[in-house]
């Protein structure tokens, strides 16, 4: 019986992230830091592998995409192009009385402190979200630096250098994976929204004239995406078309999850204009026109954007993963619950356990291990009896246990036990790993 909207909550997933060695708090032994997260031992493979699959989705089997990894510290005049740093802010406000902060725009009444109920507040002031550092030996005006606010920007800034290394015309686009920062006023929801993250881009340059072709065709692609590789259903999964558009922008959706605390925002899709490469024009004074040699004429690129959090998407994949089983009574009477994490195979971090029956069996099992852990990501788990070990299984959300036993010995095939329906099959060690790839892919 899957765990209902009124019982799943954070602290469940918060709880279960931190057991299973999913995410940490950033610095915990200090006290921790707000809005920074550390990912463990289970949460980095499981991460590696979402950004796997983006990539291979949005570049590797894509010959009008390239890949690019920029730094995090960018000239300065980058985010005075792009308008960071003189309207990238939130409103906030200090309550006088129990001294909390709030984004003034996230608050039920701008009037009263949601902490305290006071109403005995500041008024409200710009706080510009980019973090600043220093570049140099000397911390003065002359060498600030930020953070970078998104990846999107070095992007722009690199798109010649890609092009003419690339060979490619438009229209193509540049993706990367890559890490930016945020001085969130009020951090929350565990890392939906976090000061430090990872995001996923891909801007994609063409013509005007087919621009809108384009976007609709990234929309489909990216929709695709969450149906097809993750599974996610209309229960879980919403498109919001934008009424309100920057004024750069011609149209905008949002891909929205349903989170414990609510819906929130998972990737956007955006028809940015010629806005950013006219930006960075005007103020690097370096032509960013894309020369048409086959018609001899100068294009200003038009770009569409695909942008996602990477940790957004793990949180949902843990959110919609997230399962109490009740399985009837235990051996005490007590109801028998069995905690499983239903994610889709090609992202577990775990994909196969190799579970000797017993540890006599350790040097065979170990040797399967060995052979399979070459194609998937495995894991060897001895310790405790075989039910224990399938319980742990499930709650990091490994698909398929593999278990070595006596008659192993002598028929040569193992016991697959599937996490979601906990049936059983026996399957010759000879045909296992083409039998785990049919199912994982």
């Amino acid at each position: 019986m899957a765990d209902t909207e009124n019982t799943l909550s954070m602290d469940k997933i918060v709880s279960l992230a931190k057991r299973r060695g999913f995410i940490f708090q950033s610095s915990e032994i200090y006290g921790g830091l707000n809005g920074f997260w550390d990912y463990g031992p289970y949460g980095v493979r499981m991460k590696r592998a979402i950004e796997q699959l983006w990539w291979r989705e949005m570049v590797e089997t894509r010959d009008n995409v390239e890949g690019l990894d920029s730094t995090i510290i960018c000239h300065p005049q980058v985010w005075k192009a792009s308008g960071h740093l003189d309207q990238f802010s939130d409103d906030m406000c200090d309550c006088r009385d129990c001294k909390a902060r709030h984004r003034v725009d996230m608050m039920e009444d701008p009037k009263v402190c949601s902490n305290c109920g006071s109403s005995n507040l500041t008024e409200p002031r710009a706080f510009n979200l980019m973090m600043k550092t220093f570049v140099g030996p000397v911390a003065d005006d002359e060498h600030t630096a930020y953070l970078r606010a998104e990846t999107c920007q070095p992007i722009f800034v690199d798109f010649h250098n890609v092009r003419i290394a690339s060979r490619q015309k438009l229209p193509f686009g540049i993706a990367q994976i890559g890490k930016a920062f945020r001085n969130e006023i009020n951090p929350r929801n565990f890392t939906f929204r976090s000061r430090e993250f990872t995001q996923m881009e891909m801007e994609f340059f063409c013509e005007e004239a087919d621009s809108m072709e384009w976007f609709d065709y990234w929309k489909e692609q990216r929709i695709s995406y969450y149906r097809g590789k993750l599974g996610f259903g209309d229960d879980f999964m919403r498109i919001h078309e934008h009424d309100k558009l920057a004024h750069y922008a011609k149209a905008a959706i949002d891909i929205e999850v349903k989170f414990p605390f609510g819906w929130g925002e998972l990737e956007g899709v955006h028809h940015r204009g010629v806005w950013d490469m006219s930006r960075h024009e005007e103020f690097s004074g370096k032509e960013q026109l894309y020369i048409d040699h086959d018609n001899h004429r100068k294009v200003m690129p038009t770009v569409i954007e695909t942008s996602v959090g990477l940790d957004r998407t793990f949180l949902a994949l843990l959110c919609k993963a997230y399962d109490e089983e009740n399985l009837g009574e235990d051996k005490d009477g007590q109801p028998d619950i069995r905690t499983v994490l239903r994610f889709p195979a090609i992202i577990a971090p775990v994909q196969a356990a190799i579970l000797p029956l017993s540890k006599k069996l350790s040097d065979n099992a170990r040797e399967l291990y060995n052979k399979l852990n070459r194609y998937f990501r495995c894991e060897f788990d001895v310790t405790g009896s075989i039910g224990k070990r399938y319980r742990r299984q499930d709650e990091i959300g490994t698909p398929y246990c593999v278990t070595f036993d006596f008659d192993s010995l002598e028929d040569k095939a193992v016991t697959v036990r599937h996490r979601d329906s906990m049936e059983q099959d026996r399957v010759a060690i000879s045909e296992l790993r083409d039998y785990l790839e049919k199912l994982i892919d």
